[in-house]
This record gives C-alpha cells, structure tokens and sequence, in this order.
C-alpha cells in the first residue's frame, strides 16, 4: 500500500500528533494539579528538565505538522486556482517555519 498516493500518510499524521498532544496536556493539567501554584523557579526548573524540554519539543512538533497537515488539505480542497493555492501553502508553510524556529530558540537557548 502506498501511503503518498492514498493519503494514509496525512490521516496517520494527523491522528498521531492529535493522541500525543492530548496525553502531553493531560499530563501537564495533571501536574498543575497535583502542585496547583509553581513559584517562577520551580516552574523554570521543571520545564528546563532535559525530559520535560524533550516532551515540550515533541508537542510543538506534533502541533506544528498537524497543522500544516491540516492547512494543506484545506487549500489542496478549496484554493482556487493553482497560483493561489502555491501562494497560500507557501506562506503558511513559511508561517509554520518561522513558528518551529522561534520555540526551538525559546526552548534550547540557555537561560540567564
């Protein structure tokens, strides 16, 4: 079976990043619960755990590609003529870009 020909890549794509985004906001509603007020250091030092960045970087990933995945197929759909529809994926494929590289920057740079 052919996953590019059929769209099965997408549809996995898509269900995949939705269950791994819902279980990383489970687990952080979890947590908050569980310690209701952080002070700034210990929020700062829970999210700069090296498995917590990790995870924070996974979902941004996941958000990001379900995203696009989802953007795309609506212009695939419903832009008209095929111009536009290069237009408009070019610009939100550079709007997604521009995304990844401000939360890596926010997430990988060392803090002060």
């Amino acid at each position: 079976m052919k996953l590019r020909a059929t769209g099965l890549a997408a549809w996995w794509v898509q269900r995949v990043s939705a269950t791994f985004m819902l279980l990383f906001m489970l687990f952080v509603l979890g947590s908050l619960l569980l310690h209701p007020r952080p002070t700034y250091a210990e929020w700062r030092d829970w999210v700069g755990h090296p498995g917590m960045t990790t995870a924070t970087l996974a979902f941004f990933a996941a958000l990001l590609s379900h995203m696009w995945v989802g953007l795309r197929d609506v212009l695939i759909d419903y832009a008209r003529p095929a111009g536009l529809r290069r237009f408009l994926l070019g610009g939100v494929a550079a709007a997604l870009l521009t995304a990844a590289v401000w939360v890596l920057w926010i997430l990988l740079r060392t803090p002060a």
